[in-house]
């Protein structure tokens, strides 16, 4: 049925009632309390498994890269139920509900003595001696952290794309800028939050143990769990679309059911679309999909209301182009996986800032897990400069509104990140050499006579990297997509953030095998002062560079970012009811 124009007027005034700037604090007070357990847990979790589990730093850091890889593949399950089945804000709970019972776990672990092995005195970093944890104490633990990960699945990819949702109005003129300041905005806004409970969590946890450090991010997702629902009455909660999995999967089987017929020509009535959509033609790109969408008999293929009869045989030309748009992006968003390597160094930064002097003011000292918030202080700064300032300016040379397109600040950030590694390098290069002037390369706990502050500049370089390239990609994929595949197109950073921590998890394995054959020490030693730490960074910034010069080819062969062929309210329309092809009328 036809929908009339005061209908539509009325559902737009129905939406704006909903929404807009009045839930933000419920949604980002969610995103950011589920940043404590993913961010400030995670900060100084290498001094818990290390201290309380015996773990060796290798080890450990592999732990946490393949934590945190988990946490970052399982959003993109996570947004294919938001958008096909579940919809987005009963996902965004069941995160949050599934996220709250892995801290609970984590706490436990710490209140239990028999969840740990034997407290161990180790000296110099020495393990040898140390009880190892068994099997069921390791068990867990890892249940924990799976659990954190699968809450982390339904909360990443859904709560951006649900804000933008309580924001996106199409017939506002200003609506891309508006979404653009939003993604900066609320990028930024979870890194502050999160910036006061790295150090808030951190600094409990060096004063008060582990057991009231794990319980107070406890008490934040409790928090958050009733703030968010507190705001469900308010909000805007678009319905979820047919299984785009499904339709993935149909387009791929008709296309190769379809491969030996001829492609019509673009005026040609044979391609399948429903009434009253805007894609009527599929666009040249990877044409070979095209075959999908063209009407071989109307007579076999459509039934008396237009529809497909085998949606595995024929499927809509917004079919077609939904799965191409993911196709499309895949080079670019490939060369986001070595940036998420270089970003996701936690672990050693941790183990460097322990050995030198982080006195920060007179008796202040800094705890060695807090450095990373120069990091997200240098992310925030950086937004609000950029977006207030220096966009205005920008756009008098670009003519674009936005300034930068996403592409230019994706390479920018891939460039910084190459500088960031080398800067770790470097410094990581001085400290090692002091160590072993001021006769501490047997000792690795000894303190070195140089400031960690040293360690400041390559944390501000990673926080820009970051502010350019992942900003840059989420909004890449939020404008490139269609809004009924939105969460999945944010889903894209963190599956590129997952095979990043898989790739230094990787990286670290080869490095501490290879590099410690035939009793040399290894690169990655639990000794950092006879290790080569400055090595492996700077390989990470080799490696960086090439990724660089790979996107430069990338962003080459994927052409503009501006041929948006999506219509947000035909989109809306084809979401509740799919009309019939307007071909039917001629096989009646």
């Amino acid at each position: 049925m036809e929908t009339t124009s005061d209908e539509r007027n009325t559902i737009q005034n129905v939406k704006r009632k909903k929404g807009g700037l009045r839930t933000m604090p419920f949604i980002i007070a969610n995103e950011t309390f589920e940043k404590v357990a993913g961010v400030g847990l995670h900060a100084n979790m290498i001094l818990y498994l290390q201290n309380e589990y015996n773990l060796s730093s290798a080890t450990g850091a592999n732990i946490l890269f393949i934590w945190a890889a988990t946490s970052y593949f399982t959003p993109i399950i996570g947004a294919f139920v938001s958008d096909s089945y579940l919809g987005r804000f009963r996902v965004i709970v069941l995160g949050t509900v599934v996220s709250l019972l892995g801290m609970i776990l984590l706490w436990l672990t710490a209140i239990i003595p028999s969840a740990r092995p034997l407290h161990c005195d180790q000296k110099d970093g020495n393990l040898q001696g140390c009880a190892s944890p068994n099997a069921a104490q390791m068990m867990f633990l890892l249940s924990s952290f799976a659990l954190m990960a699968v809450g982390a699945g339904g909360i990443r990819p859904c709560s951006l794309a649900f804000g933008a949702d309580q924001l996106d109005n199409p017939e506002n003129p200003k609506n891309d800028k508006t979404l653009q300041s939003f993604f900066n905005w609320y990028y930024a806004s979870v890194g502050i939050s999160v910036m006061v409970s790295v150090i808030f969590v951190v600094a409990i946890q060096d004063a008060a143990g582990w057991v009231v450090g794990f319980a107070v991010p406890v008490g934040f997702m409790l928090l958050s769990i009733v703030l968010f629902l507190m705001g469900s009455s308010r909000y805007v909660k678009v319905k979820p679309n047919t299984s785009l999995l499904t339709g993935f999967a149909q387009v791929i089987s008709a296309a190769w059911k379809n491969k030996y017929i001829s492609l019509p020509r673009s005026d040609s009535d044979r391609w399948y679309h429903h009434k009253d959509s805007t894609l009527v033609i599929p666009t040249e790109k990877l044409s070979f999909l095209n075959k999908a969408c063209v009407i071989i008999n109307p007579e076999k293929d459509l039934d008396k209301e237009g529809l497909a009869i085998d949606a595995w045989k024929l499927c809509t030309v917004k079919q077609v182009e939904e799965l191409k748009a993911l196709i499309k992006v895949m080079p670019i968003w490939s060369t986001g996986i070595m940036l998420s390597a270089t970003l996701s160094q936690h672990a050693f930064p941790v183990l460097q800032a322990l050995t030198m002097d982080r006195h920060l003011v007179g008796k202040v000292k800094i705890p060695a897990a807090s450095f990373g918030v120069f990091t997200i202080l240098t992310l925030t700064i950086w937004v609000a400069i950029y977006d207030r300032i220096l966009v205005p300016r920008i756009a008098k040379f670009t003519k674009r509104p936005r300034g930068l397109s996403n592409k230019q600040r994706m390479g920018i950030g891939l460039l910084l990140s190459c500088i960031s590694t080398a800067i770790a390098g470097a410094v990581e290069h001085k400290r090692r050499a002091m160590a072993i002037r001021e006769g501490l390369a047997h000792k690795p706990m000894g303190l070195v006579n140089m400031s960690a502050m040293w360690l400041v500049p390559q944390h501000c370089v990673t926080g820009l990297a970051e502010a350019f390239n992942a900003i840059g990609q989420i909004e890449f994929y939020y404008s490139q997509f269609p809004k009924t595949m939105s969460s999945i197109g944010v889903a894209l950073f963190s599956l590129g953030m997952a095979f990043g921590n898989l790739l230094g998890s990787f990286i670290v394995s080869i490095l501490n095998r290879e590099t410690g054959k035939d009793g040399k020490v290894s690169w990655v030693a639990n000794n950092l002062n006879r290790g080569h730490y400055d090595y492996y960074y700077w390989l990470l910034a080799s490696l960086s560079v090439l990724n660089f010069f790979y996107y430069l080819l990338c962003s080459r062969f994927y052409g503009s970012e501006n041929n948006r062929i999506w219509d947000a309210t035909i989109e809306e329309k084809e979401m509740d009811k799919p009309v019939g092809s307007p071909i039917k009328h001629s096989v009646v």
